[in-house]
């Protein structure tokens, strides 16, 4: 059963945030699918993965940079897991059937606090999860840009 952990973005866009999240996932060793809502945001992401930090490295890639099977972290807006990942990150609206969600040790729901549809659409999930029995994990920004649990 997979734990899930609901990410309230509120002082931080997703491209400030998605990097950090993605090296301590990384730093576990396991292999992570960021499943995001649409084709070009995956590769808005894709090229951001590689520039947002000059003091950092993430391996990832997506479906235009092919190998999948060898991509510790792999982007992509459809149902695919073709790196066999175990952590998924839903953003940008990317949603997971409760079916979908067992194949994965953790789930990161990513949304935007500031946007209504986003808040509607992680209120719907966090119901799911919990109907389901999942280990469900809110996650908050406090004022310096800490996660604290809430």
């Amino acid at each position: 059963m997979p734990r899930i952990d609901f990410y309230h973005l509120q002082k931080q866009s997703l491209e400030n945030v998605l990097p950090k999240l993605l090296e301590k996932a990384y730093s576990t060793g396991k292999k992570i699918l960021v499943k995001i809502g649409n084709e070009e945001r995956v590769e808005f992401l894709n090229t951001q993965l590689w520039t947002y930090d000059d003091q950092s490295f993430l391996p990832h890639g997506s479906r235009k940079d092919g190998n999948a099977e060898m991509q510790p972290i792999w982007l992509t807006s459809g149902d695919d897991n073709p790196n066999g990942a175990v952590f998924l990150f839903l953003t940008d609206g990317a949603a997971a059937e409760p079916g979908e969600l067992e194949k994965f040790e953790r789930v990161f729901n990513i949304f935007d606090g500031n946007a209504e549809t986003a808040l509607v659409q992680a209120r719907a999930f966090w119901k799911t999860c919990k109907n389901a029995n999942y280990e469900c994990f809110y996650w908050q920004q406090d004022d310096s840009g800490r996660w604290n649990q809430k």
